[in-house]
């Protein structure tokens, strides 16, 4: 099956300026109403602490310490198509993905989705993009590179034409077909398993007790996991999810590390905690062979929000195929208690083919260490946070999001539209007073944070590195809230038209 490259690599990078502007276009695309189905989850799905699964850290002794929106931000469908000349003829050659090189490419997409088109007018001509029966169309691009780009969800099944309605240029060969198949993309999905690690799989707050030794399992596995629709990875994990598993203990904890490397694995592989103090983080003793296991103990000294990842050469390579997770150190008597927590983790993908390419992806080490990403991931893969994992409170709570950056490589502008956090602890600090009054917080690669906010409002919130074209390449998330819709905070119309 053909697909277009969701991202428009080569356009990203020279006009990124015109990315942003029609990023801001998806966005209220996305977000407007008439595109997305009401929310309707069972009670339970919600992310109350109550509901999260069991601790992953536990004492020595063993005592223990929904359906997405029908249309997501992240979630379009993306085709990039240039201008040309082939075989004497003015056509459309597809740009990235699966339609790269084509002329004239079939572009598939599946009933529901949002549908952009990118417009690259590659030798100089008076062009356009129109969809035929679709209320859809591209702005005029006349200079060479010029570029327009356009959305629409595929509400009509079929087979509808898209071309040039410049006078004779589509008799000249400017004309290809948009084919809307019937039902979802993801019934077409592999049987590559899910990683994304559940936002609100998470233990909850320790407060008050005193320090005691806590033991930490962790085993690194590797598997095909789901990438995006119809797109998989070999991940390399610890506990079969990206990221790891949320560890979460108290100043003054030992914290006794128990790994173990699943015997069908190819790699060694090894943790290096950034909580620790000694060699490697820990890394120095558990650099372990396939089938093999080791324990390493240390004190947990200062209190913060740290990174722990796989620290087994090449470092990057574990890093970004998804050996990242978050170790808490609250301070002695915690922190202020909130109603809701979240776990979510930022990296990227380094992949042979270009983003938005069906079947099994492949690592391309030349573009790991050139930095030259294809993926932007929150939670291991594309739809984590929007279709597969979203966020859910209601208006009126306080919510807690523990954010970190696995990277290896890029820095975060970690944002979430439509909110403002009360509380930010800089770089991960519980030392200092929080700042107050956030919009964006900055994260490096193997950085952390903490943020809070109150949620006033129901709504869709979205989560995004505000550095926007990573949206383009996966990275989105949802936040949502249920709750009223229309109030004096932020309502539809004029002030003082509430409710008129």
């Amino acid at each position: 099956m053909n697909r277009g490259s969701r991202a428009g690599p080569d356009m990203v990078r020279r006009n990124p300026a015109r990315w942003l502007v029609a990023m801001a276009g998806a966005l209220m695309l996305a977000m407007a109403p008439a595109m997305a189905q009401e929310h309707n989850h069972a009670t339970g799905t919600a992310s109350s602490q109550a509901n999260t699964a069991q601790p992953v850290a536990t004492p020595a002794d063993g005592t223990s310490a929904a359906t997405a929106p029908a249309v997501s931000y992240h979630n379009a469908t993306i085709f990039t198509l240039k201008t040309g000349i082939a075989g004497g003829r003015m056509v459309y050659i597809g740009v990235g993905g699966d339609i790269d090189g084509q002329t004239n490419p079939t572009l598939m997409v599946h009933e529901g989705e949002l549908v952009q088109i990118n417009l690259i007018n590659g030798e100089g001509a008076e062009h356009d993009v129109v969809i035929d029966q679709y209320p859809a169309r591209s702005s005029i691009v006349v200079g060479v590179n010029a570029s327009s780009t356009f959305s629409f969800v595929a509400t009509k099944v079929g087979e509808f034409a898209y071309f040039c309605s410049i006078a004779g240029h589509r008799e000249a060969g400017m004309e290809g077909l948009i084919h809307v198949m019937p039902g979802p993309r993801e019934d077409m999905d592999t049987d590559a398993a899910d990683i994304v690690h559940d936002p609100a799989d998470l233990p909850g707050p320790i407060g008050q007790r005193p320090p005691q030794v806590v033991k930490v399992e962790l085993e690194t596995v590797e598997l095909k996991g789901r990438l995006d629709d119809g797109t998989s990875y070999v991940y390399w994990t610890f506990n079969k999810k990206v990221p790891g598993p949320f560890v979460r203990v108290r100043v003054g904890d030992t914290v006794e590390v128990h790994i173990r490397n699943a015997s069908d694995s190819v790699m060694p592989h090894s943790v290096d905690f950034h909580a620790a103090t000694g060699p490697g983080g820990g890394a120095d003793f558990t650099q372990i062979a396939p089938g093999e296991e080791a324990v390493v103990t240390f004190q947990a000294l200062k209190p913060g929000i740290y990174v722990y990842h796989c620290a087994t050469p090449s470092v990057a390579h574990h890093i970004t195929s998804g050996m990242y997770g978050l170790i808490l150190v609250e301070p002695e008597g915690g922190l202020p208690q909130v109603d809701r927590e979240f776990y979510v983790m930022q990296g990227e993908l380094y992949t042979v083919e270009p983003f938005g390419t069906q079947g099994e992806m492949e690592m391309d080490y030349d573009k790991l260490i050139s930095e030259k990403a294809e993926y932007f991931l929150f939670n291991g893969s594309v739809g984590a946070l929007t279709k597969s994992h979203p966020l859910y409170a209601t208006a009126g709570e306080t919510v807690r999001i523990f954010f970190g950056v696995g990277g290896p490589n890029y820095t975060s502008s970690f944002h979430v539209i439509g909110e403002i956090f009360d509380h930010v602890y800089s770089l991960g600090s519980v030392l200092s007073p929080p700042l107050a009054g956030v919009q964006t917080v900055t994260v490096p690669p193997g950085g952390a944070t903490i943020v809070d906010f109150k949620i006033d409002r129901g709504g869709h919130y979205v989560l995004v590195d505000h550095a926007l074209s990573r949206a383009e390449r996966g990275l989105a998330g949802y936040l949502i809230v249920d709750g009223p819709k229309d109030d004096e905070i932020m309502h539809s119309g004029p002030a003082g038209s509430l409710g008129k």
